[in-house]
């Protein structure tokens, strides 16, 4: 499995913006995630979907800013950011699980551990 993420870029504070990452490969996918990693910080979750799209979660000072979303047709994933802060400034990364668990299982599903391929990250500058 192998997963491209694009988008990134320098934007202004205030600004949108919107990551996708593709996903080749034919192992079933439960659920694909973004995370984030600030310069001298560790990576943090950002949002994750199921595949199946009956689950979102975000990370909550990102809720109502952003939107993750897929095409299944295209095994994409999205993330649209909009209303950029500075503080969303980092590497962005995408990440799918291939192990099922259940919806509420909301640790699951936010954390960097339980996700089993990454892509190599699109990096996010906001700046004015």
């Amino acid at each position: 499995v192998q997963l491209q993420a694009c988008g990134g870029g320098l934007v202004q504070p205030g600004d949108s913006l919107t990551l996708s990452c593709t996903v080749a490969g034919n192992r079933h996918k439960n659920a694909m995630g973004w995370f984030r990693q600030a310069p001298g910080k560790e990576r943090e979750f950002v949002a994750a979907l199921t595949w199946t799209f009956a689950g979102t979660w975000y990370e909550n000072s990102v809720k109502g800013r952003f939107t993750i979303s897929r095409d299944a047709a295209k095994n994409t994933v999205y993330l649209q950011m909009n209303s950029l802060e500075p503080e969303d400034t980092a590497v962005y990364y995408c990440a799918t699980s291939v192990r099922g668990r259940p919806l509420n299982d909301d640790d699951f599903y936010t954390k960097g551990a339980s996700y089993d391929y990454w892509g190599q990250g699109t990096l996010v500058t906001v700046s004015s």
